[in-house]
């Protein structure tokens, strides 16, 4: 495909974004996408005051995407609970909502978008896809998600790979009670061997994401669902609300905490396929913008030859977010150090904040 300057792989937020920019540089952009349809993916619900700023650059409004403004962290470790100011005001969106809107970005800035190409080998500046078919660009762009890419391993640091983590996702329906549980906050539910996220989003339902380790899920998620309700009971609060007839969604493996400086010419690999932070972070959705916006200004001064620069500066703007987010969430899955964390929290909001700022990405 010669008369293509670069293939997007994925266009889920790192991708699209990336699109956008590549798009606007004038670049001849292919945006491959294996969903035939866009879904709502598993992680990604919470952005940012941080990752709003990214999107207004994109041309995407924060008050367009309509999604719950989130203005507090909520904390919570057995007994102990506490309730902090963020340092600005966030949002919870569904990954369905905020795709669309990027996608639909990055075709109107002129990239090219194709929908149900499963991108299966990436090799010498080629992508091999599940169809057979070959296509060509000097510059590839890596954006495929939390899902695991033939060739490029994402190993977990080695006390994580006796007991691996596990993500789970389960969406519940809009209630009136869980509003006035929940409201304009982000909850953080710890406990042991893992924790739970719950934030609402635009149509007022509730996205709760778990990070567990497998030996954790002694059975059906349902079961283990159910169980943490029984052993937490502010958490079993809101599974009150839950639709246990409704889909809970599953993704094996997830490399928390893991990173890389390392990729070759031509090569720029995108949010999750750069670094995985955990996700208590809330900062996922930061690392696909951030990592979309310093790969296209890379590219823009040197093209396929400015990846390698590009990983290793990435890497290192990531060093000190992933520490910090690392030590929260050993301390916050573990059964001694939870509660001390949340009761300290409790007592020290400015701590808090601090730590909410912190583990941003910085500019670059």
């Amino acid at each position: 495909m010669t008369d293509t300057d670069a293939l997007v792989i994925g266009a889920g937020p790192a991708g699209a974004a990336a699109a956008i920019g590549l798009a606007r540089e004038g670049a001849n952009i292919l945006l491959l996408e294996r969903a035939r349809e866009t879904g709502d993916a598993l992680c990604g619900g919470f952005l940012s005051w941080q990752s709003l700023t990214r999107l207004a650059a994109l041309g995407i409004d924060g008050e367009t995407l309509g999604g719950q403004v989130v203005r507090r962290v909520r904390l919570f470790a057995g007994r102990a609970a506490s309730e902090t100011m963020l340092p600005a005001a966030a949002m919870g969106v569904s990954r369905r909502r905020l795709d669309s809107a990027l996608q639909a970005a990055a075709e109107a800035a002129g990239a090219g978008l194709e929908r149900g190409v499963h991108a299966t080998v990436l090799a010498g500046g080629t992508v091999q896809t599940r169809d057979g078919a070959s296509l060509t660009a000097p510059s590839i762009f890596l954006a495929a998600g939390k899902h695991g890419f033939r060739g490029f391993p994402r190993d977990p640091a080695a006390w994580q790979q006796a007991d691996p983590v596990i993500g789970l996702r389960l969406r519940m329906p809009q209630a009136a009670a869980l509003d006035r549980l929940v409201g304009d906050a982000v909850e953080l539910h710890l406990f042991d061997r893992g924790y739970a996220g719950l934030v609402r989003q635009e149509d007022g339902s509730a996205n709760l994401c778990l990070a567990v380790h497998k030996s954790r899920l002694d059975g059906a998620p349902e079961a283990l669902l159910r169980r943490l309700g029984e052993e937490n009971p502010r958490l079993g609060e809101r599974l009150a609300f839950a639709d246990w007839g409704a889909a809970i969604d599953a993704i094996g493996h997830v490399p928390y905490g893991w990173r890389s400086g390392v990729t070759t010419p031509g090569l720029f690999r995108l949010g999750d396929q750069a670094g995985v932070i955990p996700s208590l972070a809330g900062e996922g959705m930061g690392i696909a913008l951030a990592s979309a916006e310093a790969a296209v200004t890379a590219w823009r001064h040197g093209e396929a030859q400015a990846a390698p620069a590009y990983q290793r500066a990435l890497a290192a703007r990531m060093a000190r977010p992933f520490a910090l987010a690392n030590l929260a969430w050993r301390m916050g899955e573990s059964r001694s150090g939870a509660a001390p964390m949340v009761r300290i929290a409790g007592l020290a909001p400015p701590l808090v904040r601090w730590m909410s700022r912190a583990t941003r990405l910085p500019g670059g």
